[in-house]
């Protein structure tokens, strides 16, 4: 498929731009060896990676106390300020669509809702600070996706109206934001998308099962 009128091309970062579970899924490892708990694979919480710091904790210790998640928690976020970005990597694909971006001159940035404090470095740590048009964390606005407060704002940074924007996520929030902003919205099926997720069901003009994928669709012209 060919993607209409695009001008400029945003990312969520975890699962869709990134592979970060590695990283995170190592910080709760150490979180819950510091609370007496074992250790988790990484092939089962991988799932979780997108949904937040409490969500992977919840995976990983399903029937503990609200207290003792929240304590796991805390441990997680703190292992991870130190180890973010030690084993996280674009996913393969991306680079060539990145690639393709700035050969077409079609500007792309980054929303998600990580917080600066940890969205920053793993920029930085990946080279890919200077390439972006616009860096929007969870905490760069007031709301978070799926409020449109973020997406608009990225929108005004890469200079295009919304509805010639794509926003490429793996998790309903992100298809729903975009919906709500009047973007684009595309799938990232390689992403972290569960057993439970229903992908079919989001709102979304395409699903793409890898980078590679989007990049072809994004290689003929309009």
């Amino acid at each position: 498929m060919t993607l209409a009128g695009v001008a400029g091309v945003l990312f969520d970062l975890d699962g869709t731009l990134v592979d970060t579970a590695p990283d995170l899924v190592q910080a709760l490892n150490l979180a819950l060896a510091d609370a007496g708990f074992d250790s988790q694979p990484l092939a089962t919480l991988r799932h979780a990676a997108s949904h937040g710091s409490l969500a992977l904790v919840r995976a990983a210790l399903p029937h503990a106390e609200a207290d003792m998640q929240h304590r796991v928690q805390t441990g997680l976020l703190a292992h991870y300020q130190r180890i973010n970005g030690d084993h996280s990597s674009l996913f393969a694909g991306v680079p060539e669509l990145l690639a393709l971006l700035e050969q077409q001159q079609r500007p792309f940035g980054v929303i998600t809702n990580k917080p600066a404090r940890f969205t920053r470095p793993l920029l930085d740590k990946l080279a890919l600070t200077p390439r972006l048009d616009c860096i929007i964390s969870g905490d760069s606005t007031r709301f978070a996706k799926p409020h449109t407060a973020p997406m608009l704002l990225g929108a005004q940074q890469l200079g295009h109206a919304p509805g010639r924007l794509l926003y490429i996520g793996d998790a309903e929030r992100d298809l729903v934001a975009a919906q709500n902003a009047c973007m684009q919205g595309a799938i990232a099926l390689w992403g972290y998308i569960g057993a439970g997720d229903d992908p079919l069901n989001w709102p979304a003009i395409a699903r793409f099962a890898r980078p590679q994928a989007v990049t072809t669709a994004l290689s003929f012209k309009d």
